[in-house]
C-alpha cells in the first residue's frame, strides 16, 4: 500500500475521502488566461491578444466554437433590429465575414436588411429569424465544420497560446484574487498562472470556485431553462417538404404534434444546405450542472432521435430518402450559473431599454423588430464583474443578469460581443497595472469602436 493511498483510507468515510495535497507544475505565466473556447471565449483571447496581451485560450474539446460548432447551434441569430444598421458587429461580423470567403455561411444581403419588399420578405421567411416581424434581419446560418477552421485560423493569427484537451478544473486564488487556473488534460493536472483570467466557461466554473457569488436557479418556464441535444438530417427534400406544409397545414401540424405524443421532437429548421434540416429541441426538468442529468441527455435524446427520424422518413413527404448526418457533440445548456456582479441587468432594464454608462454591447430583440414596447437592450461593462473577487472577468451567458434578462442575452452573437468587451478589458487592465474592475470605462469603450463595435448612444471619451 502506497503511503498517499494510506493516507486516503486514514481519512475516508462513507461520504468522502480527503485528498492529499500534492504539488502541481507550472506549465507557463501570462498576461490573460481565457477558458472556455466558445463563442465568447474565442472573442475575448482574440481580443486580448490583438490589444497587446499575452493570451492562453484553454478549450475542454478538441475544437473551438461551443455551442455554435460541437453544439450543432448553426445559426447567429439576429445582428441587427429590422433595419439596414446593424447594432451587432466587431469579431462577430469579422467571423461572418471570414466564412463567407469560405461559401460557408448564408445569410440576407446587405441590401436587404430592414426591406418591405414583400417578395424579398416571402424569399427570407422559411430561415429561422431571418424574417422577424416582417422585416428582413441580419441572421446568418453556417457551416459547423468550417467555422472550426476559420476560428482556428483566427486564434493562431493573433498569436494566442491555445491548448485543447484541457478542462479548467478551477482557479487558484490568494486573498481573494485569482491568480491562474487548474488544468486537468492527458499532460496531468497543472497549472498556468496570470495577472487576468476570463471566465467564459457559460457555467461559470472559474468564478464558482474562485468563490464569486453567483445565482443557479432556474425558471421552468423560459426558453434557457431547459437542455437540448442538436441532431441533423441529412438528403431532405425540402422543396417537396414545403410544399406538403403549405398545401396541407392541417395535415402538418397534426403530424408535428403525433410525433411529439411518440417522444420525437418536431423542431425542424433550414440550414445553409437546401438538404439538411437541423432538429433542435427542448428537453424540460434538467441540470446543466448535474453529471447525472448531461448523461440522460446524451442517452435519451438519441433515442429520441432514432423515434424522431422513423416517423419523418415513413410519414412526412421529403424524408423518404433521408438519414441521421450528425448529433452535437456537447450538450446544448441554455442557462446554468450566473454571476452575481457589480451589475445585475434585469428584467425591467430590458423592457425599459436601460442606457449605462459603462455600456459595452448594443443588443437587438431577436424576436421582435425594435420599437418602444421592444427596444435595444444594452449590456454594461458591470456585469462582467465580480462583486469581491479580482483578477477575474466573466463573458457569455454567465454574465449577471436575472433569469429573464439572461434569457433574451444568452445567444450567440451577444456572447461574441460580452467577450470582445472582456478581452479588451483585459488588456487594458494589465498594461495600466489596474484591477480590471477599475479599468477606465470611456478608453475601453474607445476602444470597442476602434475595432468596428457598434455602441449608438456613446460619445468617444476626450
Amino acid at each position: 500500500m502506497t503511503m498517499e493511498v494510506a493516507i486516503m483510507k486514514q481519512h475516508a468515510s462513507k461520504d468522502t475521502i480527503w485528498e492529499p495535497e500534492r504539488r502541481l507544475s507550472v506549465r507557463r505565466e501570462a498576461e490573460v488566461i481565457v477558458v472556455g473556447g466558445g463563442p465568447a471565449g474565442v472573442a475575448a483571447a482574440l481580443a486580448a491578444a490583438r490589444n497587446g496581451a499575452e493570451t492562453v485560450l484553454v478549450e475542454r474539446y478538441g475544437h473551438l466554437g461551443g455551442m455554435a460548432t460541437g453544439g450543432l447551434v448553426i445559426l447567429i441569430m439576429p445582428m441587427s433590429g429590422g433595419t439596414e444598421e446593424q447594432q451587432i458587429a466587431g469579431i462577430c461580423q469579422e467571423i461572418v465575414d471570414r466564412l463567407d470567403s469560405l461559401g460557408a455561411a448564408f445569410h440576407p444581403p446587405k441590401e436587404d436588411l430592414g426591406a418591405s419588399d414583400q417578395k424579398r420578405i416571402n424569399h427570407w421567411r422559411p430561415y429561422p429569424f431571418f424574417v422577424v416581424d416582417s422585416q428582413i434581419r441580419q441572421s446568418v446560418l453556417f457551416d459547423p465544420e468550417i467555422l472550426k477552421c476559420v476560428l482556428n485560423d483566427m486564434i493562431e493569427e493573433a498569436g494566442v497560446s491555445l491548448l485543447l484537451h484541457s478542462w479548467g478544473s478551477r482557479a487558484i486564488v490568494e486573498r481573494d484574487a485569482v491568480q491562474g487556473v487548474i488544468l486537468e488534460n492527458k499532460s496531468g493536472r497543472e497549472a498556468i498562472l496570470a495577472k487576468v483570467i476570463v471566465d467564459a466557461t457559460g457555467d461559470g466554473d472559474i468564478f464558482a470556485s474562485a468563490g464569486a457569488a453567483f445565482d443557479a436557479r432556474l425558471d421552468p418556464k423560459l426558453r434557457s431553462s431547459k437542455l437540448a441535444l442538436v441532431f441533423q438530417i441529412a438528403h431532405v427534400d425540402v422543396k417537396k417538404l414545403s410544399e406538403f406544409k403549405e398545401s396541407e397545414p392541417e395535415n402538418y401540424s397534426a403530424k408535428m404534434r403525433e410525433v411529439e405524443s411518440l417522444g420525437g421532437f418536431a423542431m425542424h429548421l433550414r440550414s445553409a444546405r437546401d438538404d439538411v434540416l437541423w432538429f433542435n429541441n427542448y428537453l424540460p426538468g434538467l441540470s446543466g450542472l448535474n453529471v447525472e442529468d448531461l448523461t440522460w441527455v446524451e442517452v435519451n435524446a438519441r433515442k429520441m432521435m432514432l423515434t424522431t427520424h422513423a416517423f419523418f422518413k415513413n410519414h412526412v413527404p421529403g424524408f423518404e430518402n433521408s438519414f441521421i448526418m450528425n448529433t452535437a457533440c456537447q450538450v446544448g445548456i441554455r442557462s446554468s450559473r450566473r454571476l452575481i456582479g457589480e451589475y445585475m441587468i434585469t428584467e425591467k432594464d430590458i423592457r425599459s431599454g436601460a442606457m449605462y454608462g459603462d455600456t459595452i454591447a448594443v443588443c437587438p430583440p431577436f424576436l421582435h423588430q425594435v420599437s418602444h414596447e421592444h427596444p435595444l437592450m444594452r449590456i454594461p461593462y458591470r456585469s462582467l464583474v465580480p462583486c469581491k473577487v479580482e483578477n477575474l472577468l466573466v463573458a457569455g451567458r454567465c454574465l449577471s443578469s436575472d433569469l429573464v434578462a439572461n434569457d433574451l442575452l444568452s445567444p450567440i452573437q451577444f456572447c461574441i460581443a460580452m467577450g470582445q468587451a472582456a478581452g479588451t478589458a483585459a488588456a487594458l487592465s494589465v498594461k495600466a497595472g489596474v484591477a480590471p474592475r477599475k479599468v477606465d470605462y470611456g478608453r475601453l469603450q474607445g476602444r470597442l469602436m476602434d475595432q468596428g463595435v457598434p455602441l449608438p448612444g456613446i460619445r468617444r471619451a476626450g
